[in-house]
Formats: structure tokens, sequence, C-alpha cells
């Protein structure tokens, strides 16, 4: 009786409901069965179908197993996992410049969950925030920080054992979310382009109606992977069970699939800044299981390679490396860092285009002028020592 108790009993930390035990459920309890089979036999496949399911993963117990197969980590200390380890000796790393800011974003971290936690408790969790995502950043000195990303790492730290923590927050940022720890902003706007052109297929009538709307009321949402929207931790919980299930451009589907879910509340609004500012917050209620369900559909109906802009993101883009989200597994973080310096290197060289596009345009007159008078010369001394042409020019002037 007491290991069925242990099993049913919600952890207190995360969770305001009562501590008595679940009625027992013969579904859930085939269900709960089939994902530790599936854990067991590392069976990754099965396990994203699982997480996709009505209920996903269904508790963190689960989810400790689940999340680092999902993930693509084989087992810590397996040879095949050198390029993945995270090492103990991060504390004597070199600091990564973006540590004072990650300070001031886990300052203020933990603000919906976890419940019932003393002040103590609160400064522990945010030492461990702190620990985890410098260590991450040390360990991978060319990623750069955003806000935010606090936010995701935080559902991580919840969830997983410490051990398993910064193995799997690595390979997440340097494999899935990479766009958005890149040096500009370029990357992460592209993808946000997707979103448009996906309503545009979907709901022409809708899309028609936000033209005026520039998709930057979805950057919280997918950058942040909704952790920084949803208040209620089993919501988003369940959300990353599918999002480490899926492919990355599976949350610009998801985003665009809540804003056709709000259709008729959106028509009554037509003052673009109060659509920007309503688009931007996600509705705190939401059947998930549903919107899972459209959004797979949604974006098996119209894939990201019919959409336009598509063809404005990178090749190098973890939307496109990881388009099939089982290639994950099979990547290292040193495939992870080639990609990253591959688009890094392409926004380098597109930044130098566009400044000089930027000071060609400043000074096109004087280089239409210029241009103009030495074109003319190389005409004149060509016509001196070629007279004979100018005959035939004439010619063709008389007939």
């Amino acid at each position: 009786m007491a290991q069925h108790d242990e099993k049913v009993a919600l952890r207190s930390d995360l969770s305001s409901t009562s501590a008595s035990p679940e009625p027992f459920d013969p579904v859930l309890f085939e269900k709960e069965e089939r994902i530790r089979e599936a854990c067991t036999w590392r069976d990754a496949d099965k396990l994203r179908s699982l997480a996709q399911s009505q209920g996903g993963l269904l508790k963190d117990e689960l989810r400790q197993q689940a999340w680092p197969i999902l993930m693509g980590l084989s087992g810590l200390g397996d040879a095949d996992e050198k390029h993945d380890h995270i090492s103990s000796e991060w504390e004597t790393l070199p600091p990564h410049r973006d540590e004072s800011q990650v300070e001031l974003d886990v300052n203020r971290s933990f603000v919906y969950y976890p419940h019932d936690q003393s002040d103590r408790e609160l400064d522990r969790r945010k030492a461990e925030l702190s620990a985890l995502i410098t260590q991450v950043l040390r360990e991978n000195p060319y990623l750069c920080y955003f806000q935010g990303y606090h936010d995701i790492c935080q559902v991580i730290l919840l969830v997983l054992a410490p051990e398993l923590r910064a193995p799997v927050v690595a390979r997440l940022s340097v494999l899935r979310i990479r766009d958005f720890m890149l040096p500009s902003l370029a990357p992460t706007t592209a993808q946000l382009r997707l979103l448009p052109d996906i309503l545009s297929v979907a709901d022409p009538k809708l899309w028609r109606h936000l033209l005026g709307v520039e998709p930057f009321y979805a950057l919280s949402g997918t950058l942040t992977m909704f952790a920084h929207n949803i208040e209620a931790y089993s919501d988003i919980a369940r959300l990353f069970d599918v999002f480490l299930a899926r492919e990355p451009v599976f949350s610009i589907y998801m985003f665009a699939q809540i804003v056709l879910d709000r259709r008729d509340e959106i028509f009554e609004i037509d003052e673009p800044d109060m659509l920007h500012v309503i688009l931007g917050k996600v509705p705190p209620r939401m059947d998930l299981d549903a919107l899972i369900v459209d959004s797979a559909s949604l974006l098996e109906r119209h894939p990201p390679e019919k959409l336009r802009a598509w063809r404005g993101i990178s090749r190098s883009s973890s939307l496109k490396t990881v388009r099939h989200v089982e290639d994950c597994a099979k990547q290292t973080l040193t495939d992870g860092q080639h990609f990253f310096e591959a688009q890094a290197t392409e926004l380098q060289r597109a930044e130098m285009r566009d400044r000089v596009k930027a000071k060609l345009w400043a000074y096109r007159k004087p280089a239409r002028t210029v241009g103009a008078a030495f074109a003319f010369g190389i005409l004149a001394m060509y016509l001196r020592r070629n007279p004979g042409i100018v005959h035939q020019i004439v010619g063709l002037f008389m007939r």
C-alpha cells in the first residue's frame, strides 16, 4: 500500500492539489506502463507517440526518464556521449559574457511555480537555476543568452534530476533552439515570418484581417517554448512533452493554431496596436490535448516547405537541421556548433551586404554622375579608336 501511495502522490512542491492518493484509473495505469516500457527499451519513437497522445507523459517521475531519451541522450558516461557530456569542472572555466544578465533574469524566476515554497527554498532554486544556465553557457561559450532562456531552463530544472539537467539543456540549446542563441535577431525574425504564411493558407480571411499586424506578437511564446506565457506548472510540463517530441517548427504552428482558435475574438478588434497586445497574450485556459492534435494537423496540411517564408530560413537553422525530429538524436553538440558557426557566418555576410547597400544608397546621386561620366569617357575612347563604328551608327539613323 505504501508503494502504491508513493506512485500516485503528487510532488508537494509543484502542486497545490491534495496529496491524497488518486483513484485508480486503468487507462492511465496502462499508459503509464507503456511509457515505462518505452523508457526501459529506450524506444524514442514510441515515446514521441505517447508524449503527443492525451495527457502526454502524465507525471514528472516518467518525464525524468523520458525527456533525456527524447533529447537523444543515450546514457551519461557512455562512450558515444563524449561530445554531449557536461564536465563537472565548469566552475573553473572563464565567465561567459552574458552572466550578468543571467543573474538579473534568475532573480525574477519562479513567479508562478513551485507553490508553497519558503523564501529560503526559493533562493536555493534560484541558485540551482543560475548554476545550470552558467554551466551550459561556459561549456558552450559561443552561445548568446537571450531573455526568456531562464524560463525554459526553469522547467527543465523542476522536472529532471540534477545530473541530467545540464546535458538536456545543452542539447536543447545547441540543437533545437540554436537560432535564438545566435548574435543576431535575424534568424528569430525569419521564423516569425512563417506565422502569417501559415495563416494565409489556413484562413485567408483571418490573415487579411491581420495584415497590418507584424508577427512579433508571437515572439515571447515561440522564443521561450511558451514557458513565459503559461502560468500552470502542469500545463507547461505537458507542453514540453510535445515540444521535445516534435520538430522545432512545431511551436510556430502551435501559435498559429492558437490564433486560429481565437478568430471570432480577433474579428471584433480592428485596431492594429490592440490586436498586437491581444495576440501576444496566450489564453490562460486551453484544451491542450485538442490544441496539440489541431496543431499537428495544421502542420501536416500545410508543411513549412510549401510556405514562401521557408525559403528565407537558413539551411543551418535548427528548423531545417532538425526538420525530422529523429535527426536530433543522431546529432552531437559538435554538429550543433558547426551549424551555429555556419549560420553566424551567413549573418555576418548579410550584415556586410546591407552596410554596402546602405552606403551605395547614401551616395547614389554622386555615384550615378561619376558612373555616367566614366562610361561616356570609355565610349569616346572606343569611338576614337574605331571611327568606322561612327559611320555605321549614323547610317542606321539615316535610313
